[in-house]
């Protein structure tokens, strides 16, 4: 067909077969996309709901673009019957006819009337706003409503994730705060009390505020995905709503503790008081080691033994009263530090005896390398040696007598040890040879 006209070559019958088909196929597709969405539960919670924020904003802007979809729709399907209504006519289309199939179905022969009203926000492909009406291609039209279509879902389609997921997580974490808030309440842990119960309102706060902003402005909640182009593409924002739980864990697990310390307070209790006991008599006993040595050693510098941990007593009497009022929010912590502190007490006073009984066992190391020098030499036959019963009755009297200086015994010891060696030696010594001095212990 040679005819041509504003819109190009004009379509032969069977171009106009294929274009009302495709028509026909993209109109039900869109009727079905416009009602879908008319339906969708997210639509239907965003028009009811009291809105704030970006949400506002953005749902405003949609109703007006759902509602220019649906002008642009009508218009699409007034065309559309028109050209079917064209085709009808006959069964073999005149020019006329085909001529003017092919402008309505190819050039711009579909008017929207009012729609700059309806688009203030949104210009058009055919000018901005300010015109009465506007003039588009069935193709065009097309393209214009899946724009619009597109990011009209994306907008309902997040809104309807934020409220499916984040409401009934947050309703899930304030049920598990108010079971934690009463079993807080039955241990003692109460706001300006304990930090635990300062905690607790905070979360409380946060999360009815955080369920309110959700509600009102889910898209606040909203992270879209990087590079996706997808209506819907990205996932809520639980960032407070995640922080907010670890902050209930954590209250929970103070809380667990305190349970603890109510379940074998009277235990730890007992066992406070033993170990303070034990350090108790340990510093005892070192006061009394100290006079002995200041009494059996002389020129010794022996250190001063400490009182009884009188804070700690005190500390404990406040446990005890504490747990007999059910305080258990304060005994939790004062527990923890009193064992702490107990047992540094015990090591305290067992290092306190230690440092006090070291002269004496400074002496009691010297009597023993005395005798067992002396039974040696016994075992070898020289027991009766005159010198060597000398040097041994000078540091056994030295070792033996009060107050003993240990620098002065222990040359003593050491003057014996000497001689014992020398008459080793000079028995051993082979005729002819010199012989090493026996160095050996006193097992040898």
């Amino acid at each position: 067909m040679g005819d041509t006209g504003p819109t190009g070559p004009v379509m032969d019958r069977d171009e106009v077969d294929r274009a009302l088909a495709r028509l026909g196929a993209e109109h039900e597709a869109i009727e079905t996309s416009l009602l879908a969405l008319q339906d969708h539960a997210g639509r239907r919670l965003l028009e009811g709901a009291e809105l704030t924020g970006v949400t506002a904003e953005r749902w405003s802007a949609a109703e007006a673009s759902i509602t220019l979809l649906w002008t642009y729709f009508d218009a699409y399907t007034g065309a559309l019957r028109t050209a079917r209504e064209i085709r009808a006519r006959r069964r073999w289309s005149s020019r006329e006819d085909l001529a003017e199939l092919t402008e309505l179905l190819r050039g711009e022969a579909v008017t929207v009337a009012g729609s700059a009203a309806a688009t203030a926000n949104a210009p058009t492909l055919n000018g901005g706003p300010g015109r009465l009406s506007e003039r588009y291609s069935l193709a065009a039209l097309v393209d214009r409503m899946n724009q619009l279509y597109a990011t009209s879902l994306d907008m309902v389609v997040a809104a309807d994730a934020v409220w499916s997921a984040l409401p009934a997580r947050i309703d899930l974490l304030a049920a598990e705060l108010q079971r934690t808030r009463k079993l807080a309440h039955s241990v003692g842990v109460r706001p300006g009390e304990h930090p635990a119960g300062d905690d607790l309102e905070r979360i409380t706060r946060t999360l009815t505020r955080l369920r309110e902003q959700v509600i009102s402005d889910p898209l606040a909640f909203w992270t879209p995905a990087q590079g996706s182009s997808a209506p819907g593409g990205g996932r809520p924002d639980t960032t407070v709503y995640d922080r907010e739980a670890r902050a209930l864990e954590e209250v929970r697990r103070e809380i667990d503790a305190v349970l603890a310390v109510r379940q074998d307070a009277e235990q730890r209790i007992v066992r406070l008081r033993d170990v303070l006991s034990r350090a108790d008599r340990t510093l005892a006993e070192a006061r009394t080691a100290r006079g002995e040595v200041l009494a059996k050693i002389a020129a010794t510098e022996v250190p001063v033994v400490g009182g009884p941990p009188i804070v700690l007593q005190e500390q404990l009497a406040a446990a005890a009263e504490y747990r007999r009022h059910a305080q258990w929010h304060r005994l939790s912590p004062l527990l923890e530090s009193l064992e702490e502190k107990a047992e540094d007490e015990l090591l305290r006073a067992r290092e306190s005896l230690t440092a006090v009984t070291a002269p004496l066992a400074v002496r009691a190391e010297l009597r023993g390398r005395l005798d067992a020098y002396k039974a040696k030499m016994a075992r070898l036959g020289h027991a009766e040696d005159p010198e060597l019963a000398e040097k041994y009755e000078k540091a056994r009297r030295m070792l033996w007598s009060a107050p003993c200086d240990l620098r002065v015994a222990e040359q003593a010891v050491l003057r014996y040890q000497q001689a014992a060696a020398e008459l080793l030696g000079a028995a051993r010594r082979v005729p002819g040879q010199g012989g090493p001095v026996d160095r050996t212990g006193p097992g040898a």
